[in-house]
This record gives structure tokens, sequence and C-alpha cells, in this order.
């Protein structure tokens, strides 16, 4: 009796690894430094750098395993993916190669031959699993604040508050499901600095000012707060987005922004002017936080 994750174990994880492996030193990275990504030693990333590592071909060459490589191995190089959702990637691909007629499962009925005869199905992860998709917007949160923090005088773009930009789950129903950066973005004599990696549940108002957006028909998945300038509002309607102003009436206003997307469901900026201890803000909302930063970058 073999167990299919003793066929992962096997075939599919010492090809992975090696072509993993490849992929990170083709990218420019030290043996050190692959090993400590890919959790393993530096011995046995050398092992993988001159072939001592059996590699099964008929996996090393299916175009799924080659395209999720090439995917973990960018965005780890970059530091855009986590080692967790690199993990979780890699799982999602691992159950889906051992769904019934796929190559995990059918190296899995080679070794079992009388699995041939069972009609059941061996994928028993969900490939859209809550673990997933959160490391996934948290991706998305890094590569947006990456566009930010090397966008050249971004920094006169933040507000006196701070900006914050923030990506939501698809469901998102609270604040906790809403990633972004802790302590907020901040203008530093001149330079953008970012305090921490983004997480979920560290922003509360541009956080509510997604929600509400969502709640009253808005698509958008993103926000990132700038200041407000009446230039700013101008150079983004000269864009060619759409925008609708709201009365803060506190800070920040649910009922006010829900009322002013519903009057106008597309508008791809809200903004106020300001009130009683209220600063004056504009908020760009996107489809993801990449797409909210590049809208920051235009204005610049």
């Amino acid at each position: 009796m073999r167990f299919i994750e003793e066929v992962v174990v096997d075939e599919f994880l010492p090809t992975f690894r090696s072509l993993l492996a490849a992929d990170l030193r083709e990218r420019g990275l030290t043996q050190h430094e692959v090993a400590e990504l890919l959790g393993v030693s530096q011995s046995a990333v050398s092992k993988y750098a001159h072939g001592d590592v059996t590699v099964n071909d008929v996996v090393a060459e299916d175009e799924r395993v080659r395209e999720t490589v090439e995917r973990i191995g960018e965005g780890l190089a970059s530091g855009d993916v986590s080692q967790v959702q690199a993990l979780v990637e890699a799982e999602v691909l691992v159950r889906r190669l051992s769904a019934r007629g796929d190559v995990v499962a059918a190296l899995h009925e080679d070794a079992m031959p009388a699995l041939s005869e069972y009609d059941g199905d061996f994928r028993v992860h969900d490939p859209d699993s809550e673990v997933r998709v959160r490391e996934r917007v948290l991706s998305s949160v890094r590569r947006g604040v990456r566009t930010l923090e090397h966008a050249s005088g971004f920094a006169t773009l933040i507000p006196a508050v701070g900006s914050n930009l923030v990506e939501c789950t698809p469901d998102a129903d609270g604040v906790e499901d809403v990633a972004g950066v802790p302590g907020r973005i901040l203008d530093v004599m001149g330079r953008t600095e970012i305090p921490a990696d983004p997480e979920f549940g560290v922003s509360v108002h541009v956080a509510t000012v997604l929600l509400a957006a969502r709640e009253a028909g808005s698509d958008a998945k993103a926000c990132l707060n700038v200041r407000y300038d009446e230039a700013v509002v101008d150079a983004l309607v000269d864009a060619g987005y759409e925008v609708a102003e709201f009365d803060p009436e506190g800070e920040p206003s649910e009922g006010a922004i829900r009322e002013a997307v519903s009057g106008a469901p597309d508008a791809d900026v809200l903004y106020q002017t300001g009130g009683f201890g209220v600063e004056p803000i504009v908020y760009l909302l996107a489809d993801s936080a990449p797409e909210a930063a590049e809208m920051a970058r235009e204005l610049l």
C-alpha cells in the first residue's frame, strides 16, 4: 500500500524544489539565500544545482508546474510573495495534480494499480481556501506599497494624518478582512516611510471607507488616501476617472460615503473638502492595491 503523499514526497517534491532552486539561482540569489527561502540546507541546494537529485520528467515538463515555479520564483526573489504564500501555492498545485486523471494521480495509480478501478477524486484541498486568498491580498498590497515607496515625489501626496493603501478579500465584511500598512504611510522629511509589512485588520479609517463604498455598490477592492487639493481632483478628472464628493460629517462618515457612491457606483475617486477638525482627503478606489498605487503615481 502506497499513499499519494508518498508519491508527492518521492516524485513531485524533489522535482519542484530542484526547478525552484534553479529559478532562484538564475535570478541572482546566492546559494545561502535560496536555502533560506526553501528551508533546506545549502548542500541540498548544491545537489539541486549539480543535478544530483532525481527529477521526474513528467512533473518537470508539466506547464502548470513550470508556471507555478516561475511565479513563485519571481515573487520570492522580489519579496512580493511570502514563504507562506509560496507554500500555499505549491500545496494548491499538488492538490490539482492529485485530481483523478492528473499527473500525480497517474503516478499514484502506477504505484497502486488497483486505484484505476476507483472512481473517486483525491483532491482534498480547496484551491480557493481562505489562507490562499488572504496571502494573495497581502502580496498585492506589498506590490502596491513598493510602487509608492519608489515613486519619486509620492511623499508630497501624503496628508497630515498619513496615507494607507488597503485591499480587501472578495467577501470582506469587516476591517479584519482588509489588509493595510500598520501605522500608516508617512512623509518623513520628504521621504515616503513604510513602517511595517502589510497586515490584516490594521487600518480602520481607509478600510472603513473602502467597505462603505463596497456596501453602496462599488466593485473596488482597494483604496489609497492622498491629500486633497483642487488641482489633484482636476487632474484625476482630466485622466478620465469618475469622481464623487461627500460631506465628511466626522471621520470617517460611512453614511455620507454610501450616499455618494449610491449616486455614482462607478466612481474611481471619492473626496471631501474638510470640516471642523477634519482634514480634506481624496480616496482612490481601484480593483487592486497596485492599481490604486498607479493612480497616485499618475498625479506626480
